[in-house]
């Protein structure tokens, strides 16, 4: 379990990446802060596209930014949104592809912490790796 001050490290962290979100239709910043395995925390920041499906989240971000550092392992991710707002089922499930014990903050721009649950919590009967292995041999 992560101590206080590593969450508050991770929230600080999210609350900073949201000032780096291009959000300019939605006007809604996300900032999310990742931490690997190995003690390394990735950031992330949403950025908004005209064609709205090409948008990427600040979760997702944060995630594929650590892949493309060779980091696998992930312990928890701190999300800082104006109100406290949830990870979307996109994101949920990406992170669920890495570990359904994550530890998911929620913040606000202020700091407050909203609430703390694991993946799993936020996306049960989820589906995943195990799902695609052929079970018939």
């Amino acid at each position: 379990m992560l101590d206080k001050k590593m969450k508050q490290q991770l929230v600080q962290a999210a609350r900073d990446s949201l000032e780096n979100a291009y959000a300019p239709y939605s006007n809604y910043k996300v900032g999310a802060a990742l931490l690997t395995g190995t003690g390394k925390i990735v950031c992330g920041a949403n950025v908004e596209n005209a064609v709205y499906p090409l948008t990427i989240c600040a979760e997702r971000a944060a995630v594929f930014s650590a892949v493309s550092e060779g980091e696998r392992d992930f312990l928890a991710i701190a999300v800082a949104t104006k109100d406290g707002g949830s990870p979307c089922g996109s994101c949920r499930q990406v992170l669920a592809e890495f570990g359904l014990d994550i530890l998911v903050i929620v913040a606000d721009t202020e700091g407050k912490v909203h609430y703390e649950k694991t993946v799993e919590q936020l996306l049960p009967e989820s589906f995943g790796p195990t799902n695609l292995i052929d079970k018939t041999n």
